[in-house]
């Protein structure tokens, strides 16, 4: 590294390209910088796109779009959705940041857009590629699983509301759990709640297939309709029947509904990120995680405004009706168990450059993911990041209003929600969490982590916590 650390703190630094990071600014009278890029290492080429990539979020965020768009110009010449980790980050987050800069002209944003054809049958396609390429959701399906499993024992009659109903392998491996009991199995209905007719059609055929194959007493009930659509009345709920709800990432996009307040980035201090990048880089190496992790709070500082707003206060969390009214129709249903998977990251700020800092963090891991398991050359692997990482970088980076649905937050926010709504929480047992530990040895799955809070799973990469799964039961009032 072009730097070395005295023992009083201070640093020399040799004669290296890094050393004029900080005395570059991103105004129309800069001079171009790219010959002397090629001669950066792949970790300085890296830091130097995330130190362009919060200046020029910041320029988006000050409504500087001349200043902005010399900055998209620059990061254009070292990102790639076919480069390292930090290059495909920096690819999808400029696209997001052009995206929101294109929305200040409406038509010409529209006209842009007008002939993009959303094919569902892709959308489906990436979020079961995800499901195949990463544990995630498949260790939210075996805990969700062996809760409704252990909650469900000695039931004749068992409901399952599943709130995103996609993917059939979570269901069948619940019904070849359950004709195995010693009871015998149940009588089963699920209702699957999802847009598409067609995904719920085949959902149906694959499920009452295998229920016949298992002689098990079966019902699907479909209902298409968006979640903040739901009609309570068609979930037809019946008198003596065990109920369960099942919800795999999707309370968050409720946030949306509820969205009155669009707040507007502090302007960060134009030397605070380029002196402090310069100390960076005369630091010993570090990987993209820890960089992001331990020092890109420094280079912004929320102002005190904007950290009251993301506070997780019960008078905070009031300020959500929709969500609120939706988990009180949950609650009215007298669930004996609600499995909750939701996004460990706080995506849900009211400022852009919150936003754009938490999510660099929570993305960075989720590339980082695929990069240990596919070749860079992967198809696969480039659809998931384009269609899906990227698409919800761009929701949350682009939009505001209802129009930004990915409002993840984190499980503190979730457990109070929750018990603000009148659930009681009902700790993961060992046995599902063993059952999971076993899943990510059985595939050979290096680098996962999983860790117990408070009855709830955090499952993590590396040490990066990324999605929570916690369950809970109706509790009534006393």
């Amino acid at each position: 590294m072009a730097g070395m650390i005295q023992e009083d703190g201070s640093s020399s630094v040799t004669s290296s390209p890094l050393q004029i990071f900080s005395l570059m600014s991103l105004s129309p009278g800069l001079g171009s910088p790219y010959p002397w890029l090629k001669e950066l290492k792949s970790e300085e080429r890296g830091l130097y796109l995330i130190h362009l990539l919060l200046a020029c979020a910041n320029h988006v965020a000050a409504g500087s779009i001349e200043n902005a768009n010399i900055g998209l110009e620059q990061i254009s010449h070292l990102a790639s959705p076919d480069g390292d980790t930090i290059q495909r980050i920096a690819a999808y987050f400029t696209e997001a940041l052009a995206d929101r800069m294109l929305k200040g002209w409406p038509g010409l944003h529209k006209a842009l857009n007008s002939t993009k054809i959303s094919s569902i049958s892709e959308e489906i396609l990436v979020q079961k590629l995800f499901f195949e390429l990463c544990p995630f959701l498949k260790l939210s399906y075996v805990i969700t699983n062996q809760a409704i499993i252990e909650a469900m024992e000695g039931e004749k009659m068992v409901h399952i509301i599943d709130l995103n109903s996609f993917e059939s392998a979570q269901w069948i491996n619940l019904l070849q759990s359950l004709s195995a009991r010693p009871e015998g199995p149940p009588h089963l209905r699920i209702t699957g709640i999802h847009e598409q007719k067609e995904v719920l059609d085949v959902m149906a055929l694959q499920l009452t297939k295998e229920a016949e194959k298992l002689d098990i007493p079966f019902q699907f009930n479909p209902i298409v309709s968006k979640l903040e659509n739901l009609d309570f009345e068609s979930l037809r709920v019946k008198t003596g029947e065990a109920l369960a709800i099942s919800s795999v990432l999707q309370l968050h996009t409720l946030l949306a509904i509820d969205d009155e307040m669009v707040g507007k980035s502090p302007s960060a201090s134009k030397n605070t990120s380029a002196v402090h990048l310069q100390r960076v880089l005369q630091m010993n190496q570090r990987t993209l995680g820890e960089w992001l992790e331990k020092d890109l709070p420094n280079v912004y500082i929320p102002s005190p405004e904007s950290a009251s707003a993301s506070t997780s206060s019960p008078l905070s969390l009031a300020s959500s009706p929709k969500m609120g009214s939706f988990l009180a129709a949950l609650w009215g249903l007298s669930p004996k168990l609600m499995v909750v998977t939701e996004q460990e990251s706080n995506n849900n700020c009211p400022t852009l450059m919150e936003r754009v800092m938490e999510a660099l963090n929570f993305y960075a891991a989720l590339f980082d993911c695929l990069e240990s398991t596919l070749s860079r050359a992967s198809i696969e692997r480039q659809k998931v990041e384009k269609m899906l990482f990227g698409e919800e970088i761009k929701n949350i980076i682009a939009c505001e209003g209802p129009e930004r649905k990915e409002r993840h937050e984190k499980l503190e926010k979730w457990v109070m929600r929750l018990e603000l709504a009148g659930f009681g929480r009902v700790p993961l047992s060992y046995q599902g969490m063993l059952q999971a530990s076993r899943l990510l040895v059985s595939y050979g799955y290096d680098g996962y982590r999983m860790k117990e809070e408070n009855g709830c799973l955090v499952i993590c990469w590396q040490d990066r916590p990324l999605f929570s799964v916690s369950a809970w039961r109706f509790k009534r009032y006393d």
